[in-house]
């Protein structure tokens, strides 16, 4: 995909998220619709459930399930509509969340740990998983070791972002300091993901930890991995997406929250039964949403290594947790004024009740 696209695709992504803030004042009213064969009485006061994703291919579950018309459908018994919002990353997800224009998200680790702990535990929960790999440090052909990036510039998403994190966490067990300010031996500037890709192509910056397909773009352009995250994770296996929801949305409609992890449900399905269908499936979403789509090459590469899954994988996520304090992004004060991690940040018992009703095996915390 050309440079040109990419940004059309980012651009696109922020309008939508702008509609998604609109619809925040028409998402809920009233319904007099009587029980019998009408939405239940937590539905009735939902018009539309909003729902985040980041337009990447760790998010693939929410491109599938939007495209197929799984989350449509599964709400439609219950008489609501689905508005997708999409997102560049995590803390622009919890802004939205913390501001009541946002109900359910695809969202990092991260960025959940930290909505978790800003709201003191309360304000959001861990749902289920969506994604797990897809992520790595792609850096110019002549940078062959840690060593080599003294004095070099890196990209990531967003500051406090999953990778952002994942970033300055193995740059420090490489007795390298990092810095946005500059004066660091490695210099991290965070930035859209396709801002990333334009600053390495005209040798802004020099890397990026970034997560797919943005890895397999950089790659394309010239770049090399570095470091596959995966390699750093006990059993290859680390959580790059789950999905969270609000508290209270999931404390007043249950139901709604049960429905949407069943249209998850059935695009994890695809993804196991029929790739082909399901990358098909995200490039028409993309098409859909951006005008434009992934290289096929891009996305078969990839596809490769992401492993989909609603397993949240929570104890890849407490480890997430403290590499964040270790780097100054976290205060270890606040995880425990939270409750702790995992504390009472998970409730996956609407997964497991989606995953039972599709004859799969439950996930457990």
């Amino acid at each position: 995909m050309t440079i040109t696209l990419r940004r059309k695709l980012v651009g696109a992504a922020v309008a939508v998220a702008t509609i998604g803030s609109l619809a925040a004042c028409s998402s809920s009213g009233t319904d007099n619709a009587s029980a019998s064969g009408s939405p239940s009485a937590s539905a009735a006061a939902v018009k539309t459930v909003r729902l985040g994703f980041f337009p990447n291919l760790t998010h693939a579950p929410a491109l599938i399930g939007m495209q197929e018309g799984y989350f449509k459908d599964a709400l439609k018994p219950l008489g609501v509509s689905v508005t997708p919002t999409a997102f560049n990353a995590g803390p622009d997800a919890v802004t939205a969340l913390f501001a009541n224009q946002l109900d359910i998200s695809y969202i990092g680790p991260n960025p959940t740990i930290s909505a978790y702990t800003q709201s003191n535990g309360e304000a959001i929960k861990v749902i289920s998983g969506a994604a797990s790999g897809g992520a790595a440090l792609v850096v110019a052909k002549d940078i062959n070791s840690a060593a080599d990036l003294k004095g070099k510039t890196l990209a990531t998403p967003q500051l406090g972002n999953t990778q952002d994190v994942a970033l300055r966490y193995w740059l420090k067990e490489q007795g390298l300091s990092a810095t946005t300010e500059g004066g660091g031996d490695v210099s991290i500037k965070p930035q859209s993901n396709a801002d990333g890709l334009t600053a390495f192509s005209t040798g802004q910056i020099q890397g990026a930890w970034v997560p797919e397909p943005w890895v397999s773009e950089y790659v394309a352009k010239g770049a090399k991995v570095l470091v596959d995250e995966k390699t750093l994770w006990p059993d290859g296996k680390f959580v790059t997406t789950n999905i969270v929801v609000r508290t209270e949305f999931l404390n007043e409609h249950p139901d709604i929250v049960e429905a949407v992890l069943g249209g998850h449900v059935q695009a994890l399905q695809e993804i196991k039964d029929d790739p082909k269908d399901a990358k098909a499936d995200v490039q028409a979403s993309l098409q859909s949403l951006t005008g434009s789509t992934l290289d096929p090459q891009i996305i078969d590469s990839a596809w490769k290594q992401v492993e989909f899954t609603a397993d949240p994988l929570p104890s890849t996520l407490v480890t997430s947790a403290q590499h964040a304090v270790d780097v100054g992004l976290l205060d270890q004060g606040e995880i425990d004024a939270a409750g702790g991690l995992p504390g009472a940040l998970y409730d996956l018992g609407p997964i497991n009740k989606a995953l039972a009703a599709a004859g799969e095996p439950e996930v457990k915390q």
